[in-house]
């Protein structure tokens, strides 16, 4: 059998299977809002290489401010939030147990990919380093393989505020997240107003929670059918005047992700720039629903979706590790442009865009295998359970330097 007649019988496989109430657009959003991550850390994160051959992280953000406006297209946590609230209240809706084991099923879930990738390269990093691969190299792999981990913290608990959630979207539809904003404007008035100087830094994590369930209450309140075209629009508009006031009079930073170097970040933690881009991706969602379910009913455009919201998690917790596996080896040989080289130039930038489909074969490759972390551990006894919790735990410790 051909390439092409086993990839065209697995569509419609996967056609043949899809319940006639599955909602396409909204698992076409999470797919659109998942890949937008390994896309995003491919192209806007790099390394440079020292005199011993080990990597550090950089970015081309900071030699090239130019590229911030990618970063408003790339950061889409907002919709993943958004789908992740929407597609929670649904789940929690058709529970047949109680709230708390619908929510050790959602934590079970999320957290055994973590702890199988954690787990893997606490294994693999005293080999890698017995190889001869630098420590440098070893600490920067570790934060980049954690610091995407960041995230199913935060959904984690955000996930478990879903019933009460739901109780706010019930009594007041899509104006239960306007609280949430309020309170991080707050926040963002004292770090960065009149009275900063007189602010403690800490202030900054108390926008953590609302800056980050903001989305997913929107998600909530769409999920129980609050939130209409009106209030879609609403939300666009709104969003993006919010943005562009924020940026042009207030001068918060352009980029939505970290810029090594700069004294003020939009994303750790959550500012209110980030609020307002997704109030605008959550408005543009809404309205592009219908439009977007009547393109998935294609086959051909549907198959890909399912696929990768099958390896959520294994996206997640192993994209870094892709281009990890692309970078170290490169290391061995100097600098390879796009590789290794400082991320400083549009040449570099052209480059990079020739590695992306390196990493995306990498990726594939290992999912193959990393899948199996997102199945239940049905096999695995007490003992091994233990032992990748202590393994997950040891080399978060490494990758945040404490060791």
């Amino acid at each position: 059998m051909s390439a092409a007649a086993a990839l065209r019988r697995t569509t419609e496989r996967i056609e043949r299977r899809t319940p006639a109430h599955r909602d396409r657009a909204v698992d076409g959003l999470r797919a659109l809002a998942l890949l937008a991550v390994p896309t995003g850390h491919w192209l806007l994160g790099g390394f440079t290489l020292d005199s011993e051959g080990g990597l550090h992280n950089a970015s081309p953000l900071s030699a090239l401010p130019v590229l911030a406006p990618a970063s408003w297209v790339l950061q889409m946590l907002g919709i993943f939030f958004l789908v992740g609230g929407y597609a929670s209240v649904l789940s929690y809706r058709r529970r047949e147990g109680s709230a708390g084991a619908w929510l050790r099923g959602r934590f079970a879930r999320l957290g055994r990919p973590v702890l199988g990738v954690a787990a893997v390269w606490a294994l693999g990093a005293p080999l890698l380093y017995a190889a001869g691969v630098p420590e440098a190299t070893l600490r920067t792999a570790a934060t980049l393989v954690i610091q995407p981990l960041w995230f199913v913290g935060v959904y984690l608990v955000v996930t478990a505020l879903t019933p009460y959630c739901v109780r706010a979207a019930r009594r007041l539809g899509g104006w239960a997240a306007a609280p949430l904003l309020a309170s991080v404007a707050v926040v963002d008035f004292l770090r960065y107003g009149p009275f900063a100087g007189q602010v403690p830094s800490w202030l900054a994590v108390l926008n953590i929670l609302p800056g980050w369930l903001f989305a997913y209450q929107l998600g909530v309140s769409w999920g129980e059918r609050r939130i209409g075209r009106r209030g879609a629009w609403l939300l666009l508009g709104g969003g993006g005047v919010l943005f562009a006031v924020l940026l042009t009079v207030f001068h918060y930073p352009a980029s939505m992700v970290g810029v090594p170097g700069a004294e003020r970040t939009n994303s750790h933690p959550p500012s209110l720039l980030v609020l307002a881009l997704a109030a605008a991706q959550s408005g543009a969602a809404v309205l592009l629903r219908d439009r977007l379910a009547r393109l998935l009913a294609r086959p051909a455009l549907w198959a890909p979706v399912v696929v990768v919201n099958l390896c959520a998690m294994t996206i997640l917790c192993w994209h870094q590790t892709a281009m990890l596996a692309a970078a170290v080896p490169g290391s061995f040989a100097g600098e390879v442009t796009g590789l290794t080289t400082a991320p400083d130039s549009p040449v570099w930038i052209a480059a990079r865009l020739l590695w992306l489909p390196v990493f995306a074969v990498l990726l594939v490759a290992i999912a193959r295998y990393a899948r199996r972390f997102e199945e239940p551990w049905t096999g695995a006894t007490a003992a091994r359970r233990t032992a990748a919790g202590l393994l997950a735990a040891g080399y978060a410790v490494f990758a945040l330097g404490l060791a």
